[in-house]
């Protein structure tokens, strides 16, 4: 990934300003279960950028 992730956990929004995807592409990942892992904290969904780089790594792999 070129940009640094941030150390704090990242919102919906965040993911798909950062992967340039349209927001409802995060959420069909989501419930797809192809996406990067997230969590919930009480009604607000995370995701931990440690998670998103792994995914984004792995989805690589795969490309090559």
């Amino acid at each position: 990934m070129a940009r640094a992730l941030p150390d704090r956990y990242l919102t919906p929004v965040d993911l798909a300003d950062l992967l340039g995807v349209p927001i409802e592409t995060v959420y069909q990942w989501r419930r797809k279960r192809t996406g990067p892992r997230g969590f919930r904290v009480g009604r607000h969904l995370r995701y931990d950028p440690e998670d998103v780089r792994a995914w984004v790594s792995s989805q690589i792999e795969e490309a090559a």
